[in-house]
């Protein structure tokens, strides 16, 4: 069922987006990983354009980080003081990215440089999984069990104004957080994710943060890092499309809750390894798709807007506008379907608990 989606000025087939933005949120759930580095690429795979598919997923994450995010909150396994910390810098990242892809648009290479970016850092992703889920296995079969230390010493731990988190039980320099949350903005202002594989391991093993709040704390931070983005990219440019987020955040939110839940039965270290394939894969075609592919000419057929429906027009004239606004709305829209989502698994989960004690 083809839909013309009036911002990015293509015409897609909304099952295909919802099914693969499902698919990628039981990725997400299972392996407690962002889909942006899968989700974007395929957007673009699937023709519309990368200047497009980049803030559209954006704030696709927005609403899966809410409804992650106020589950942990329910759990009381968030650690809000280390969170704004990270958003500090997150923002101040964000702000330089969407300069920084301002620059690129301007002189026209914008598509080229989130195609290149996305090649590496799936890459980079995909070749890092792939070695730990083959370690995991190999030990698992080995019965061997390898002791890590869990927090070494950098030079960013010298850094001044020290400050304690409670929550984290830490005592930490402000500058550290800060200075994560400015990488991780500046990645989700070019590419459309929330960043936490960036995120995820700094929490780890430079912020050394007691593992149960790390995902909570996460997700707290991608909710105001992609605010920021989805706004800025509405006000800016334009480019946030309300028809396809609705499709994007419908699929990814039961899809996270369908890979929470089998996250809970199955093994995924085998799992692992088939994602870390599936990221070289998608890397690869990436790759074939910027130096080898011929540049089709996808012209948008926006100029005769008596073809458009009155959902499409609608969309299209407040985008144009009122786009401040527009931007907030899709925001709202975001935080209204995270949050329902949320509330209503966590509902179902206490009655599965009830029925059980009965």
């Amino acid at each position: 069922m083809d839909f013309f989606l009036p911002i990015a000025g293509v015409s897609i087939d909304l099952p295909v987006i919802f099914f693969l933005s499902f698919a990628v949120g039981i990725l997400s759930g299972l392996f407690g990983v962002g889909g942006g580095f899968l989700m974007t690429p395929f957007l673009i795979f699937l023709g519309i354009p990368p200047v497009y598919a980049v803030p559209n997923e954006a704030n696709n994450i927005l609403g899966t980080s809410i409804s992650g995010s106020t589950t942990h909150y329910l759990k009381g396994t968030l650690d809000y003081k280390m969170g704004l910390m990270i958003v500090v810098g997150g923002a101040a990242g964000t702000i330089i990215g969407i300069y920084t892809f301002t620059y690129f648009q301007d002189i026209g290479k914008i598509n080229i440089v989130i195609s290149l970016s996305y090649m590496y850092i799936l890459a980079i992703i995909g070749t890092l999984m792939l070695v730990q889920g083959v370690s995991e296995i190999d030990r698992a079969r080995k019965k061997i069990v390898i002791r890590k230390k869990l927090h070494s010493h950098y030079w960013i731990h010298g850094l001044p104004l020290r400050m304690k988190f409670k929550k984290s039980k830490l005592y930490e320099s402000a500058f550290t957080p800060i200075i994560i949350g400015l990488i991780v903005g500046f990645i989700a202002a070019i590419m459309g994710i929330g960043g936490a594989f960036i995120l995820v391991p700094a929490m780890i093993y430079i912020i050394g943060m007691p593992t149960k709040l790390i995902p909570g704390t996460s997700l707290f931070v991608t909710i105001f890092v992609s605010a920021i983005v989805t706004v800025l990219h509405a006000f800016n440019y334009g480019t946030i499309d309300l028809i396809l987020v609705t499709v994007l955040i419908l699929g990814s939110i039961l899809g996270v809750q369908f890979g929470q839940k089998l996250s809970e039965k199955v093994d995924s270290s085998e799992f692992k390894t088939i994602l870390a394939i599936l990221l070289l894969l998608v890397g690869i075609a990436i790759a074939y798709d910027t130096f080898f592919a011929e540049e089709a000419s996808k012209q948008l057929s926006l100029n005769n807007i008596d073809t458009l429906g009155p959902v499409s027009q609608f969309v299209k004239d407040l985008s144009e506008d009122q786009p401040f606004f527009y931007g907030m709305f899709s925001i709202v829209l975001a935080l209204g379907l995270g949050v329902g989502a949320a509330v209503i698994r966590h509902f179902f989960s206490k009655l599965g608990k009830k029925a059980q004690q009965s």
